[in-house]
């Protein structure tokens, strides 16, 4: 208890000491301003007290200057505490506690000068009150070129610190809850800014142009000319500091009160390593001057020189400390640019995707037709392609892809001019493989287009795709070529044993993926459909078959084939399109039925039968039957009878399956 009096009694002293400061004239001579800084010091007062007292005084040279001082003074030197209470009352300063005097304690150092009689205190809240509104015509606003919106002149015979206060233009300085904390004087004429004794400054802050506003702008500024310039440049609020000393504080503070609105720290000139170091801070920015300006020039002089479109130019691209995330407002993410599509719908020009399906499916020849594509820029099943170059990774024996290059270029009558293959070995988990791949390809052209691993188990020889640890070194791999040469990296990958689980191995690669292509097949027909890109939805099934082309013989003069890939639509009557029903409770059916599968999307349920094509969306019997009941217009008993014929009636029409209780379209 005893130490918790002790840590209330020092912090009254600290503030009965700052108090005793204010009240003195941080214009006088050098020597008596350096004896003031030993009293300070005595007294237990921190450099930023000091620093705050001196730095309006118009003989302030900057803080470098002030910290040397300070630093240079021992603490039990010759000048004690005692000496700046003494000078403190000898300039008008008397304490009150509980409204009546407070006596000085007694310290051991006699008191260098007394006072010879007892003066009033010094009531800066009614000093502010008797004083009448600005105008435009004071001479201070005038030369700033200034708005006199919430200021004060003071008339009367009141002096402060040796100087006149008739005629003096009154800055308030308000708490963080809008009580009048302190104010400053700005004598007319020429005289120095002088400070409410009796009062600090430390915290206090004038808002010029209104409130802080989310999403907006608020200017931080040392003195009220320069907040006068920044808000009639740029129309946003502007808030005084009084004083670069107070400035760090004061950012914290604003950024706590209004995290919605986005500080920009204007930095007189010679203060802009502080002011980006405030910035940092509160994850703002700052603006200042150019060199050529003098030390402790501000905005107000650039906007008294070139105009306010000089000043709104220079805040208009403040400096932004460099930080690692950037967080968008919901107005920057709208304005970022839409996806851009290599093959529309199905690739982005960027990123990583895949292709996959169990063996025997068609993957690779897809792939390559898919590649072949884009190197020639074709329309590709009927999906708009923009050309780029090629790098199709082979890394199953160079003989089958030759001969799959043949077949494609007997089809298409050329190879694609803008395609490279690679085959040899290459290694994803190793970053040396990685790098080298990308110099080569960067070297023939290939960077910022689609780099092609067939297939990627060839690629990460020794690593357990089911492992997570191990899955987290392939995607990594991937990304650091995608990294170093931009574009689309595609993995040619199998699906699991139970295909309709998608993408073998752990499911951290699905969730990397910007874009999957799934390939299945029944028997001679296979199709292949989008079921992950990028807010393009799941897409449309694509059948196609495999075309067997006949590329020569060998020296036994046997066959040479391969094969490519024929869309199964050029067919006629490959697929066969039903009729939608055209009215009736089959036609309610059919429409609420579409409604809920389009909800669904294409998540395969637990237990679905091989029926159901990959990605196919589909809903549960029961679901449906609910559903359509309560859409058909008849006799409430009788509705979930009806639903049920209808939808029976769909099935029979083949517009939908039934099995294993799910319903889906055919």
């Amino acid at each position: 208890m005893l130490n918790g009096m002790h840590q209330r009694s020092q912090s009254d002293e600290l503030e009965r000491a700052r108090s005793a400061l204010s009240a003195l004239d941080s214009a006088c001579s050098r020597g008596e301003w350096i004896a003031v800084a030993m009293a300070a010091k005595a007294s237990g007062l921190s450099f930023d007290d000091f620093h705050s007292w001196s730095e309006p005084a118009h003989n302030y040279r900057d803080e470098r200057d002030c910290r040397a001082v300070w630093r240079s003074i021992d603490e039990n030197g010759g000048i004690g505490a005692g000496t700046l209470f003494a000078k403190a009352i000898e300039a008008g300063w008397r304490e009150r506690t509980n409204g009546r005097a407070r006596p000085l304690q007694r310290t051991q150092e006699p008191l260098t000068a007394a006072p010879k009689a007892e003066r009033p205190s010094f009531d800066f809240r009614a000093l502010w009150r008797d004083s009448e509104p600005a105008t435009a015509a004071h001479s201070y606003i005038a030369r700033k070129l200034g708005l006199p919106d919430g200021l004060r002149v003071y008339r009367g015979p009141q002096p402060l610190a040796g100087q006149a206060l008739d005629g003096a233009l009154l800055v308030p300085a308000y708490d963080a809850d809008g009580e009048l904390q302190s104010w400053q004087a700005i004598p007319a004429g020429d005289g120095k800014k002088l400070n409410a004794p009796g009062a600090t400054m430390k915290g206090g802050r004038l808002f010029v142009g209104g409130n802080p506003r989310d999403g907006e702008a608020l200017y931080l500024c040392e003195g009220i000319g320069a907040a006068w310039s920044a808000h009639q440049a740029t129309g946003k609020p502007a808030v005084v500091a009084f004083g670069a000393g107070n400035c760090a504080d004061l950012a914290a503070d604003l950024h706590g009160s209004y995290p919605g609105a986005r500080l920009v720290i204007v930095a007189d000139r010679g203060k802009e390593a502080e002011a980006e170091s405030i910035a940092r801070s509160v994850g703002g920015a700052w603006a200042g001057l150019a060199s050529e300006w003098p030390s402790n020039s501000d905005v107000n002089d650039l906007h008294k020189r070139d105009g306010l479109a000089a000043v709104a130019a220079l805040l208009a691209k403040p400096y932004e400390p460099p930080r690692r995330f950037r967080l968008l407002t919901a107005k920057e993410l709208a304005a970022l640019p839409p996806v851009r599509w290599r093959v529309r719908g199905v690739l982005p020009v960027e990123g990583l995707a895949a292709i996959a399906g169990a063996p025997g499916c068609g993957k690779s020849f897809l792939a390559l037709d898919l590649l072949g594509a884009v190197a020639d820029g074709r329309e590709w099943f009927a999906h708009r392609v923009e050309r780029c170059p090629v790098t199709y990774c082979a890394l199953e024996g160079e003989a089958g892809i030759a001969q799959r290059l043949q077949a494609h270029c007997c089809k298409h009558g050329s190879a694609p001019a803008r395609m490279r293959f690679l085959a040899q070995p290459f290694a994803l988990l190793e970053q040396g493989d990685v790098a080298e791949l990308a110099d080569a390809i960067r070297a023939a052209g290939g960077a910022g287009g689609i780099v092609a691993i067939d297939t990627l188990n060839r690629a990460t020889v020794g690593a357990d795709e089911n492992d997570s640890r191990d899955m987290g070194r392939v995607i990594e791999g991937a990304k650091l070529l995608q990294v170093a040469l931009g574009g689309l990296v595609l993995l040619v990958h199998h699906t699991g044993k139970d295909a309709s689980r998608g993408l073998r191995g752990h499911s951290s690669l699905m969730a990397a993926l910007d874009a999957v292509i799934e390939v299945s097949r029944d028997g001679d027909r296979r199709e292949w459909r989008t079921t992950k890109a990028k807010d393009a939805g799941d897409g449309q099934a694509h059948a196609f078959r495999l075309a067997v082309v006949e590329l020569g013989t060998d020296e036994h003069g046997e066959a040479l084939t391969s094969c490519v890939v024929e869309p199964q639509e050029a067919e006629a009557g490959a697929i066969r399109k039903a009729k939608a029903p055209g009215g009736g409770n089959m036609r309610v059916a059919w429409d609420r039925i579409g409604e809920l599968l389009r909800e669904a999307g294409g998540v395969r349920p637990e237990g679905a039968p091989d029926a159901l094509p990959l990605g196919r969306p589909c809903i549960t019997l029961e679901a449906a039957v609910e559903a359509v009941a309560a859409r058909l217009v008849c006799d409430s008993k009788r509705r979930r009878e009806r639903a049920t014929e209808a939808i029976k009636g769909l099935c029979g029409r083949d517009l939908l399956r039934h099995e294993s209780g799910l319903l889906w379209c055919v």
